[in-house]
């Protein structure tokens, strides 16, 4: 038994060499001597391999690690955190990109709590997808097995890889904790026998080209996992500035959900230019907030569009029912959710009061809210009375998605609406944002429309749609089935795709929660 561990470990030694030996000294090769070849990721077939994948330097288009580190600091951390980064950049660039990275983990992680650390999963995914290159997704997407090693913390960059690129393995750094908190210093790398297994390395190592790596051509792939490659590529600078985006079509997984308040890449410059546009964006939204509570829309509406608001209103199909009769039940308006602004918006192009239905926002909203607010139980019974009570007394908006969704898709349309009116009118809303998003899942929800209002140029589109009666409009009629086509109507008017994810979908995504939210945040 001795003569065969002591055989056995002479061969794994004789092997490891014999792979140091044979392996692409194009590793170690300075980048005069490394010609990268033209189409060289295009040409690759990986079909029977596994592929080793630098993420910054072989998947990313841009090399600069500083955006994803904001990202962090602004949203687990907090806007002082994220305005010390800024600052320090020019000393970061000053520095190597190991002790870079360091700074940046310890200013962004230090003190952050574990268990609630949910930017690698909530709010990075979209901004590294819009950063993929659509030449290196092709190459990875081939491979037998995709491994990906990053520089960035393992937190930071797995749940993208394994949820959106279908990676199987991440190699990243592993940050220290204490007593459940983040001490901002990292661990060593974790090894290829950690990744692989011992056994799955040597089946790796035997196979003729097995593994083929792709590094960054600036600088020597240090991650010891490269040494398993009998093939390592070497993108350039030059050919990633040539990369494309990758399409929202071609995502392996859908981005429907995501979170966070920041609605651009947070380069440096882009930094800058919001934490100098912070102070004039607040007394702007305080201004704006105001015009649209104590102003009628007549003149709310303008003095809005004059500080940069775009509204497009157009009005009702049916003008000559714009004024409830007496006597006669409200409308029943049926809007896809896009942010808390929705029934004004609907109430500022029928240009008169309606009442709107909520669920759980803050105590602060309602009293801002420039209509009527009666807030839901969530126990069906009461809240069908409740609808139907209010809608003897005028036009009611109700958003059956019960939850806002930032990405163009229709979350699934509670059917609650369709039995307490004969008739539906279904309305389209669309936004758009250049700085802030006006939504969030785990944040302060009494800030969201601030968020919004914050925005240099913001958008806001509403389309009326024909109505729809609710009598057996799909040859059988249901509750279902009415509210299955007020979504595929509104779906169709804005572009979007309809979905059957619910508010509890999103919320255990994003906030680990079931969407039962404190209202007092």
């Amino acid at each position: 038994m001795a003569s065969k561990a002591f055989s056995k470990s002479l061969l794994s030694s004789y092997r490891s060499l014999r792979r140091r030996l044979v392996n692409p000294l194009s590793i170690y090769l300075s980048r005069d001597q490394q010609k990268p070849r033209k189409n060289t990721l295009s040409s690759l077939n990986l079909c029977d391999n596994t592929l080793i994948l630098d993420v910054e330097g072989g998947l990313l288009r841009s090399s600069s690690l500083f955006p994803y580190f904001m990202v962090v600091a602004l949203e687990a951390g907090c806007i002082l955190r994220g305005l010390v980064l800024l600052l320090l950049y020019p000393l970061l660039c000053c520095l190597t990109r190991e002790a870079g990275i360091r700074v940046m983990v310890f200013l962004c992680f230090s003190g952050i709590k574990e268990k609630e650390f949910r930017v690698g999963k909530a709010v990075l995914p979209k901004h590294l997808l819009e950063d993929v290159g659509l030449e290196a997704f092709e190459v990875l997407r081939r491979a037998r097995k995709k491994v990906c090693v990053s520089s960035l913390p393992r937190v930071m960059v797995e749940e993208f890889l394994k949820e959106y690129l279908e990676v199987q393995e991440v190699a990243g750094r592993e940050l220290k904790v204490i007593r459940g908190y983040y001490t901002g210093f990292m661990e060593k790398e974790r090894s290829e026998k950690v990744l692989f297994g011992e056994e799955e390395v040597e089946e790796e190592q035997e196979v003729d080209d097995g593994v083929v790596g792709i590094a960054s051509c600036t600088k020597s792939p240090q991650h010891q996992l490269f040494s398993l490659c009998k093939v390592v590529y070497r993108v350039t600078e030059a050919e990633k500035r040539s990369w494309h985006a990758l399409p929202r079509e071609r995502y392996p997984q859908p981005l429907i959900f995501h979170d966070g308040r920041m609605a651009f890449r947070p380069t440096p410059s882009a930094a800058a230019a919001m934490f100098l546009w912070l102070p004039f964006a607040i007394l702007l939204t305080i201004f704006r907030s105001i015009v649209f509570v104590l102003l009628r829309y007549d003149i709310s509406i303008p003095i809005g569009a004059a500080t940069g608001m775009t509204n497009r209103l157009p009005s009702p199909l049916d003008p000559t029912q714009t004024n409830s009769t007496p006597g006669r039940r409200g409308r029943l308006f049926v809007c896809n959710h896009r942010t808390l602004l929705d029934p004004v918006y609907v109430s500022a192009a029928l240009n008169k009061a309606v009442v709107a239905v909520t669920y759980s926002v803050s105590p602060l909203t309602e009293a801002l809210a420039p209509i009527k607010t009666a807030r839901l139980t969530r126990n069906k019974d009461e809240d069908q009375r409740r609808m139907e009570r209010l809608l003897s007394e005028g036009d009611l908006v109700v958003c059956p998605e019960g939850t806002t969704c930032r990405e163009p898709y229709l979350l699934r349309f509670s059917p609650l609406f369709a039995e307490i009116a004969d008739e539906i009118f279904p309305v389209a809303l669309s936004t758009r944002v250049s700085m802030f998003y006006g939504t969030t899942a785990s944040g302060f929800k009494w800030l969201d429309h601030f968020y919004f209002l914050m925005n240099p140029w913001p958008e806001y589109e509403c389309t009326f749609l024909e109505k729809i009666p609710t009598s057996s409009p799909c040859g059988g009629g249901g509750r279902y089935e009415v509210a299955n086509l007020v979504q595929r109507r509104i779906g169709d008017a804005l572009g979007f795709q309809c979905t059957m994810l619910t508010r509890k979908d999103k919320y255990m995504m994003l906030a680990g929660n079931v969407g039962i939210v404190n209202t007092k945040n």
